[in-house]
């Protein structure tokens, strides 16, 4: 199993000090969920890891090989906040561009795809287009995922038919996901991380959440 390793990175916005040092790490067949307030740099993190944003200090490997673009030879992939399937393009013909080809029967035998594959993205709903997308990158050729906010405009239903999906392929990846719905990230988790006051916190259960004031305790 390949180990992602992510250790002393610091990012500086206009003076101020987002990240500080921080420390992550994943291992292909467990989900690492990563909490953290808006604005404390949870997004700026992962895209750092993936190599599209610019930090003053980083380090990522995988098993001990230095990485500074993880999207090259796709070995990591990144689902955005924002959607990012292009237009007027039918969903299947987008999907067999990104899904592993030794993936796409697993992959094509979801419902969320079955329903949709000769549809364009202005053609599905908010919510149909977020899982579709998620789903994807899930099964995506990388050996690490990195999720940023997947449950963000979907439905409780529909977060339900891709929690197990994301379970199964951390069987043989390694994922990263954050999300503020926090109790999804729970949920679906082998261990959880909280990034606060710019450092990264190792946490065990429900109750260090509410003693680092992630979490009311009410």
């Amino acid at each position: 199993m390949k180990t992602l390793k992510v250790d002393s990175v610091e990012l500086e916005f206009d003076g101020r000090k987002i990240l500080q040092s921080v420390y992550l790490n994943c291992t292909q067949g467990e989900v690492v969920g990563l909490l953290g307030r808006n604005g404390c740099g949870k997004s700026s993190l992962l895209k750092i890891i993936f190599g599209t944003q610019a930090a003053g200090h980083k380090y990522v490997g995988i098993d001990g090989e230095y990485i500074g673009k993880g999207y090259h030879n796709n070995r990591i992939a990144y689902l955005p906040q924002h959607n990012y399937l292009p237009g007027g393009i039918v969903i299947e013909k987008l999907a067999k561009q990104i899904v592993d080809p030794l993936s796409w029967n697993e992959f094509t035998a979801l419902p969320i795809f079955q329903r949709n594959a000769g549809k364009k993205t202005h053609e599905l709903s908010g919510g149909e287009l977020r899982q579709l997308e998620t789903m994807i990158i899930i099964h995506s050729r990388a050996d690490f995922i990195l999720l940023d906010e997947p449950f963000t405009h979907i439905s409780p239903i529909q977060a339900d038919e891709f929690k197990p999906v994301i379970r199964a392929c951390a069987k043989r990846k390694g994922i990263i996901i954050t999300d503020h719905q926090y109790y999804n990230i729970l949920e679906v988790s082998d261990r959880v991380v909280l990034l606060s006051d710019g450092v990264t916190k190792a946490i065990d259960d429900r109750e260090e959440l509410i003693r680092y004031g992630y979490l009311s305790g009410k």
